[in-house]
């Protein structure tokens, strides 16, 4: 039906291959950026969008929540293929069909990005500098 899968005793109800889950609607491919709690998953979709203002594609991320079978189990930094599917709970209505395979510079990335946030100051330490500042030039 769908995906490839190992030979594993699958006792998820909501399961696309061994459970009674219906596929239906879009196929998406992502990034897993967080296997979350039981039988969860965050992925990471980027798409090009095109901004009529300056006649350009911008990149566009979004973060969605699909459910992880334990007969695939996806781990972060997998790339996998997602379907949407009935609303298995208040946010997932996507669920895992394949695992393609796994970005092997996927922590380094995800470092790099956490470096790359600008750190600013708190507002108390500002307003301190700013009254040193002026207690000087007086």
């Amino acid at each position: 039906m769908a995906g490839k899968t190992k030979d594993v005793n699958c006792d998820d109800k909501k399961c696309p291959v061994h459970g009674g889950t219906k596929l239906r609607g879009f196929k998406i491919k992502g990034i897993v950026v967080a296997s979350d709690a039981y039988r969860s998953a965050t992925i990471m979709i980027e798409k090009t969008i095109f901004s009529k203002k300056y006649e350009r594609y911008e990149k566009g991320k979004k973060k969605i929540r699909v459910h992880n079978p334990p007969c695939i189990n996806a781990k972060e930094g997998d790339w996998v293929i997602v379907k949407e599917c009935r609303p298995l709970s208040k946010t997932k209505h996507f669920v895992i069909i394949e695992k393609i395979g796994s970005d092997y510079l996927f922590e380094e990335k995800e470092r790099a990005m956490e470096e790359s946030k600008v750190k600013k100051k708190p507002k108390v330490e500002a307003k301190e500098e700013d009254a040193s500042s002026e207690s000087e030039s007086n």
